[in-house]
């Protein structure tokens, strides 16, 4: 199994802390989701190593990289990180808030882009959606749990809204990766990142037909509702973009299915 090196890129105050898997071929960057960090590409990283370069680092807040209390942009971060790595264009491979990322940057710097793999991500400006019964119920209890100020227990329905999906029993995904994303959010929220830190300022929902390059938009079929609606219609309206549905997976199949992810990106990739 290819075995990572560290990678530490300086943005003013701000040390992003991350990992390169050196492989022959395209490079691929992994960009985590807004309730995980870098760790929840490991297995996926390690198997793509083969493939490709992979490079994963933790923004401002997450796992290893403190929280900035400089104005910083998530978008200008990923950039400096490919001017550390490589002066040639890339693929971007987002989670939810990643995938958000992803698509910021394959608008505001195309050329930097090769192709984007984005599960079930952020659009921003995408309209605001409408929850359905299950999601809705979960989220007034997170609220709850925020206005009590228990992390641990918005850290358990958190895990259970996106790790196991808002439809699905509490604990339907067991073991080491339910333990792995309590740990990482764990982190975000001891951190108390404001959500919107670090946001572009860019409306992606309405400059969709500015994303010239190749992108695939897969989403799970047990996650939320809007969000395999949005996903397909995001893959829709993308240019050159397709759609894959994970059956039996939620929000976060990188985590579930592992083997599966890696197929779809370096799939994606040999096109």
């Amino acid at each position: 199994m290819p075995v990572s090196e560290a990678l530490v890129v300086s943005r003013g105050s701000a040390r992003l802390v991350g990992e390169c898997w050196p492989g022959s071929g395209p490079t691929a960057v992994l960009l985590h989701a807004g309730v995980t960090d870098r760790r929840s590409w490991q297995t996926v990283a390690a198997d793509l190593g083969r493939r490709a370069t992979v490079i994963s680092y933790d923004r401002r807040g997450f796992g290893d990289t403190p929280p900035s209390a400089e104005a910083f942009s998530h978008v200008e971060d990923l950039l400096a990180v490919l001017d550390d790595v490589t002066d040639r264009p890339v693929w971007l491979v987002g989670s939810s808030a990643g995938g958000g990322i992803a698509l910021d940057a394959a608008i505001s710097a195309p050329e930097r882009v090769a192709g984007l793999v984005l599960i079930a991500p952020a659009v921003s400006g995408a309209p605001e959606p409408e929850l359905d019964a299950e999601t809705a119920r979960l989220g007034r209890l997170i609220d709850e749990a925020i206005e009590a100020a228990d992390l641990e227990e918005q850290n358990r329905l958190e895990t259970w809204l996106w790790l196991d999906g808002p439809t699905q029993p509490e604990g339907r995904v067991a073991g080491p990766a339910r333990s792995l994303l309590l740990d990482m959010n764990r982190v975000l929220l001891e951190n108390a990142v404001p959500e919107e830190a670090g946001a572009s300022g860019i409306d992606a929902w309405s400059q969709l037909d500015r994303v010239s390059a190749p992108s695939t938009v897969a989403c799970g079929d047990l996650d939320v509702s809007f969000l395999i609606e949005r996903s397909r219609e995001l893959a829709d309206r993308l240019p050159r973009g397709r759609y894959r549905l994970l059956p039996g997976m939620a929000h976060l199949p990188q985590l579930e299915d592992p083997a599966t992810v890696a197929g779809l990106i370096a799939d994606t990739l040999a096109d």
